[in-house]
């Protein structure tokens, strides 16, 4: 005998779980990046550093929407982008709604899950 559990939209909420988790993770990343070149900024670091330049590199892929949005303060080699403050305000907007979108289209919700069993019947019979 077997017994086996069938669950419909199962398939589709795993999925949709899984991007869900994506989106949050690209921006997390990118988040981090943006932060990072934010402390960075404020520090004065060598942009001819290669981390530096790496983040900064990476970073400016996502930021030039926002380039000359806001005066840039600066101090010294000290200097503060408030455009990138305000890009990861619209980067979690933006994921937020990405998340949703996933969730609207393609979760589905729990169901009345099936059982089905199985029996087998054994027709050898033992010799006489």
């Amino acid at each position: 005998m077997r017994t086996s559990q069938n669950e419909p939209g199962r398939e589709q909420r795993i999925f949709s779980f899984k991007t869900s988790q994506l989106i949050w993770l690209f921006l997390g990343v990118l988040e981090a990046f943006i932060a990072l070149r934010i402390g960075l900024k404020l520090i004065g670091a060598n942009p001819d550093s290669p981390i530096v330049a790496l983040i900064y590199g990476f970073t400016t892929l996502f930021l030039f929407p926002f380039e000359g949005m806001t005066a840039t303060p600066s101090a010294g080699g000290m200097v503060l982008e408030l455009s990138s403050f305000f890009a990861m305000g619209i980067y979690a907007l933006l994921a937020w709604a990405a998340e949703r979108i996933v969730w609207l289209i393609f979760y589905r919700p729990r169901g009345a899950v099936a059982t089905v069993t199985e029996t087998t019947v054994n027709e050898s019979h033992p010799p006489q």
